[in-house]
């Protein structure tokens, strides 16, 4: 098993918003018939609740895929 070097900061940091702000969008969008009547600090709790899990196990993972195949390719290319 080889090691991977980790991504620099700057990619992490680009990958992690790619993957955090559209989904908390569509999530916004979608919830927010069901969360406008509360306190925003709750419907932030909620939403937050249900997309960090939703980027970091199934979001995140397809970006760094991506952006493994999107380097494979330069490199080699």
């Amino acid at each position: 098993m080889s090691a991977q070097a980790a991504p620099p900061k700057h990619h992490m940091a680009f990958m992690i918003w790619l993957s955090v702000f559209p989904t908390l969008a569509v999530m916004e969008m979608l919830l927010r018939p069901l969360l406008s009547p509360l306190p925003i600090i709750l419907r932030l709790l909620i939403l937050t609740a249900i997309v960090v899990p939703l980027v970091v196990y199934l979001v995140l993972p397809r970006v760094q895929r991506g952006r493994a195949l999107l380097l494979g390719r330069v490199r080699r290319g």
